[in-house]
């Protein structure tokens, strides 16, 4: 069984469609974190007892978090949760590289379709595909100093 965490309703309906595979982990990121580091702490434990219990059932994880988060354009507490986030994805890619499972991250503008997430979603949980990866949408990140 896969697991969607997602707290955007906008996104809800679209990923709720989406065909994962066993043991699969969406995490959206929470818009309403705050700046408070309980908040922060909150999140990314969540997110690690997850993204733990996908990796251990050997299933795909993408993360998804908002591009202006990554970066800093939220405030400090989101950027911690989605960079936070990326960092969790590319280190985990390291360590599972050798059992081919994805494990990913899209980056998203508030124009983002929530039917284009899921597709994203949906082609980042088949085995054997890209790992440690950062799929931003929109333009807002160009010229920019990135993660």
């Amino acid at each position: 069984m896969a697991v969607i965490r997602c707290t955007r309703t906008e996104l809800t309906a679209a990923l709720s469609v989406v065909d994962l595979p066993d043991g699969a982990l969406v995490w959206v990121t929470d818009p309403t974190t705050g700046d408070r580091w309980e908040d922060v702490l909150s999140e990314l434990t969540d997110a690690f007892d997850a993204s733990q219990q996908a990796a251990k059932a050997g299933g795909p994880i993408v993360y998804v978090v908002d591009s202006d988060d990554l970066l800093g354009r939220n405030g400090p507490g989101r950027a911690m949760v989605a960079c936070g986030l990326l960092s969790a994805a590319r280190t985990t890619a390291i360590e599972s590289r050798k059992s081919a499972v994805p494990v990913n991250v899209i980056a998203l503008e508030d124009v983002t379709a929530p039917d284009t997430v899921a597709r994203w979603v949906a082609s980042l949980s088949q085995p054997h595909g890209p790992l440690g990866e950062l799929i931003r949408f929109g333009g807002d990140h160009l010229g920019k100093a990135l993660p």
